[in-house]
């Protein structure tokens, strides 16, 4: 008799489904002129605001260290700016592979700020994910690898402040998940209203479009709610080698949707450098569980 999942697997199911899709509501409100930062200030306000009065209280867990939260969620929050820009410039599948180089980054990060001991796993994993970067990123005509667009600056980029955020996350062992949440929807919010000075899209243009497409916007603040509270209920009880694998399947569903919503087909240099950084994510996993 085939094993029914248990319930935390199903809701980091749920949770990377829903993440390997978001890219393509965020993608409509552009067209519809709600470019990036100004979607995110929306969506996660949503999320803020519900989950400030669903957990209004687990605000007293943030202001007992209100500096590291907001370092944290500004991290993430730059992150979450950074890959929504990424998957509206470029494409969809090759910006996540290259956010999914976050191990490559947080093996020094946790080194630097937590003082873990870089073993020998830790040194594999480096170089593998590394490896990947180098096989995705590499430039026939530099001979070299580097970064072919603004999009593949904003995926890196993203990957490695995601990794920061996560290693600020575990300095916050006390905290309990959701504040940590609350502090996250915060810092994206905050990082994206710093952002708009730079957005292609004026306030009064901004919220024209936001009244003619609130049914959209206000669906996806929602989903990243219920986003959020599926992965922290999976993350904290699920053994994090079999979680990574979980979550992973994000990168499936990504790969399906990109190519039936947008069109998109990855190289095989792609396909190949993307096979050595989700191996990086798996080994890292491994890692964070022995």
């Amino acid at each position: 008799m085939a094993r029914i999942p248990s319930l935390p697997v199903v809701s980091l199911l749920v949770g990377a489904s829903l993440w390997g899709v978001v890219w393509y509501p965020y993608r409509l409100l552009d067209f519809a002129g709600l470019d990036g930062a100004w979607s995110l200030v929306f969506t996660y306000g949503v999320a803020l605001v519900a989950g400030t009065a669903i957990f209004f209280s687990h605000w007293r867990d943030v202001a007992r260290a209100p500096w590291a939260c907001l370092l944290m969620g500004l991290a993430i929050g730059w992150s979450n700016l950074a890959y929504v820009i990424g998957v509206l410039e470029g494409e969809v599948m090759r910006v996540l592979l290259l956010f999914y180089l976050a191990p490559l980054w947080t093996v020094p990060l946790a080194r630097g700020l937590l003082g873990e001991r870089l073993d020998l796993r830790g040194s594999i994993v480096m170089a593998v994910a590394l490896a990947g970067a180098v096989v995705m990123l590499w430039h026939p005509q530099l001979g070299a690898p580097w970064p072919a667009s603004r999009a593949d600056w904003l995926g890196v980029g993203a990957g490695f402040l995601f990794a920061l955020g996560n290693v600020l996350v575990r300095k916050l062992s006390d905290i309990r998940d959701t504040s940590k949440s609350l502090a996250i929807w915060a810092g994206v919010v905050i990082a994206a209203a710093l952002y708009l000075p730079l957005s292609p899209t004026s306030g009064e243009a901004a919220v024209r479009v936001a009244q003619t497409t609130w049914a959209l916007w206000v669906s996806v603040g929602f989903a990243v709610l219920a986003m959020s509270l599926a992965l922290q209920y999976g993350l904290t009880r699920v053994p994090a080698n079999r979680a990574i694998v979980v979550l992973l399947f994000e990168l499936v569903v990504a790969a399906v949707a990109s190519y039936y919503l947008a069109g998109e087909i990855l190289r095989t240099q792609d396909w190949i450098g993307g096979a050595l950084i989700v191996l990086a994510s798996l080994a890292s996993g491994f890692r964070k569980a022995g």
